[in-house]
């Protein structure tokens, strides 16, 4: 793996539920994407996610506070 994969690999992001029943979402990498993986939270309850070869995007439904290095955003109303 090159430096740059792992710069990508290596970020983490951080999920807070700001409500009960929060859908944490894992999408795959490749030609179709496709979910692999769901999370439900809680409100308070925290997940700490990492991009990885099988995974390329993180849906989020529900009203949660995601953390990451470029900052932080809201989902959810």
């Amino acid at each position: 793996m090159d430096w740059d994969m792992e710069k990508i690999y290596g970020d983490y992001v951080v999920i807070k539920a700001e409500e009960n029943g929060v859908n944490i979402i894992g999408l795959t990498r490749g030609k179709d994407t496709k979910f692999h993986h769901t999370e439900k939270l809680d409100k308070g309850e925290v997940l700490i996610a990492q991009f990885t070869d099988n995974t390329s995007a993180i849906k989020i439904r529900g009203k949660a506070k995601i953390i990451s290095r470029h900052g932080e955003v809201y989902s959810g109303e």
